[in-house]
């Protein structure tokens, strides 16, 4: 989890266009070092652009400012968006892996910091958590993009589920209901970086049945959760509609 701090006097504009340029910067760390074509660049910076902006537009509608773990979350979207430029720019060819891998293992990282930060600060928020979540998703769904060239487009599933399910729940309110706390989701929503990443490295030989493994958890997590909403739907609907009363 990470959090954005409650303050209404700093500007953010600043800082965004610091975040911009450390994503520049990075990119074109890239270029110097393995190569980045044009297709790379745009993405990137597209990647930026949509990344400050729609933060920008949560952090003004909330009314609230950066916190300190909200900046290691800033950290690791960079990160992401040189791994999504690099998969972009190479899509079905030869990906420099070790700059990707070292990206992706440095961002998958940082995951567990920002929550520590959090906690030791005090200072947690739903818009902090929902940032790092949006952060963790988008990274998987690179990855499995990624692999997916490697081991057929059923990999993809990885990616695509958080969002299939997230556009599921515009049509059945009830799937937008908070879940329980769960050591085991937390556990395999991490697995899955892990082990596509380690597929990607290609340094493991039969990466396929550790990344059938990752679905397979995924399915179980996503499904073992739905069954949890559907059997409470009932006073999450009614909730819904006292709040609308």
């Amino acid at each position: 989890m990470t959090t954005l701090q409650h303050s209404k006097t700093a500007s953010a504009v600043p800082e965004h266009a610091a975040w911009a340029g450390a994503q520049i910067i990075l990119l074109a760390v890239v270029e110097r070092t393995v190569g980045l074509g044009p297709l790379g660049w745009l993405t990137g910076v597209l990647y930026a652009v949509a990344t400050w902006s729609l933060l920008g537009y949560a952090l003004q509608r909330t009314g609230t400012a950066l916190g300190p773990a909200d900046r290691v979350t800033l950290g690791r979207g960079v990160l992401v968006g040189s791994v999504t430029a690099i998969v972009v720019d190479r899509v079905g060819e030869g990906v420099p892996t070790t700059m990707m891998v070292a990206f992706t293992a440095v961002a998958l990282a940082l995951d567990c910091v920002d929550g520590q930060v959090a906690r030791r600060t005090g200072t947690s928020s739903v818009l902090g958590a929902r940032f790092d979540m949006e952060v963790d998703a988008f990274l998987i769904l690179v990855l499995s993009a990624h692999v997916a060239f490697s081991f057929g487009p059923w990999v993809l599933a990885i990616g695509a589920m958080r969002y299939a399910f997230v556009a599921a729940s515009w049509a059945l309110p009830w799937l937008r209901a908070d879940l329980p706390p769960s050591f085991a989701r937390k556990t395999v929503a991490a697995v899955q970086g892990v082990l596509l990443v380690v597929a990607a490295s290609g340094l493991v030989p039969f990466a396929q049945y550790l990344v059938g493994f990752a679905l397979a958890t995924l399915v179980w997590s996503f499904g073992r959760d739905t069954a949890w909403l559907f059997r409470h739907r009932v006073v999450t609907e009614r909730a819904l509609v006292l709040a609308h009363v």
